[in-house]
C-alpha cells in the first residue's frame, strides 16, 4: 500500500522495493514508515535535511582521534572484527568523519586503512579499489538509499572480506517511540535483525549481530550485482 506524504507518494521500500508500507511511528518532527516485507524502517524524503543542514550538525560532533571515550565506543566493533582479519590487511573506513579515530585504531594494529567521507574525506578514488575489510560506524542510519551503499561495499570487498557496521538496532515499537536515536534528525534509516535476515537471502552474505549495535557481515563470493 503506497503512502502519500506531503505531496509525494512513497511507493516502495528502499531496501527490498516492496510496496507494502505502514506507518510505524509519528512524532512532531517526522513520520516513520515500515516495510511489511523486510521490516526496514525509514523516514520519507519530505523530512530529509539538506546536505548543508546535515553538515552543520556533523560539524558539532567532537570525535577526536585520540579521545579515549570515543575509542572505547569504537572498540565495540574493533575487538570482534580484528580476529577475523588477516595480518596486514587493507581496509576502508567509510564515513570516517573529521576525526578518523577508527582508522587510526586499525592502523595501530598493523592494517592499512583508506578513508572516505562525503564531507571530510571526499576522495572518491578510494572507492575504485578492493579491500579485505570495510568499516562503516554510525553511517548507515544516515543514508537514504542504504541498499545502494551495501551493494557498493560488497563490490569493493574481496570474497571472504568483512564489513563492520555500527548502528543502533530497533527492538520494538514501544521502545522506538521513546528512543533517543530517532531524535537525531540526520538519522533516516533504521535496521533490525529481520532486515539483515532478508538481505542475506538476496545478497551473497552471512552476518552476525554483536550486542545492540554491531553487525559483522561477510561477503561469501564475487558480487555480480552492481550498485545502481
Amino acid at each position: 500500500m503506497n503512502k502519500t506524504i506531503g505531496n509525494k507518494v512513497v511507493s516502495h521500500c528502499p531496501v527490498c522495493t516492496a510496496e507494502s508500507l505502514q506507518v510505524y511511528h509519528q512524532d512532531k518532527y517526522r513520520i516513520y514508515l515500515q516495510c511489511v516485507t523486510c521490516s526496514f524502517i525509514f523516514v520519507p524524503s519530505d523530512y530529509h535535511l539538506t546536505a548543508d543542514e546535515e553538515k552543520q550538525i556533523y560539524d558539532q560532533h567532537k570525535n577526536a582521534i585520540y579521545d579515549q571515550g570515543y575509542r572505547r565506543f569504537l572498540s565495540r566493533v574493533v575487538e570482534p572484527l580484528v580476529p577475523k582479519l588477516a595480518a596486514n590487511g587493507q581496509g576502508l573506513d567509510f564515513g570516517c568523519g573529521p576525526g578518523p579515530a577508527l582508522a587510526a585504531m586499525l592502523e595501530e594494529r598493523g592494517f592499512g586503512v583508506n578513508k572516505y567521507d562525503l564531507f571530510y574525506y571526499p576522495d572518491k578514488s578510494v572507492l575504485n579499489q578492493t579491500y579485505d575489510f570495510i568499516t562503516a560506524t554510525e553511517v548507515i542510519e544516515h543514508l537514504a538509499d542504504p541498499l545502494h551503499y551495501i551493494k557498493l561495499w560488497l563490490v569493493m570487498l574481496k570474497p571472504g572480506g568483512w564489513l563492520g557496521l555500527m548502528t543502533k538496532l530497533v527492538t520494538n515499537q514501544q521502545a522506538f517511540t521513546h528512543w533517543h536515536y530517532i531524535r537525531d534528525l540526520t538519522h533516516i534509516s533504521f535496521f533490525s535483525p529481520p532486515v539483515f535476515e532478508y538481505l542475506s537471502t538476496c545478497l551473497p552474505i552471512s552476518f552476525e549481530i554483536i550486542g545492540s549495535d554491531v553487525i559483522l557481515v561477510q561477503k561469501k563470493r564475487t558480487m555480480d550485482i552492481k550498485p545502481k
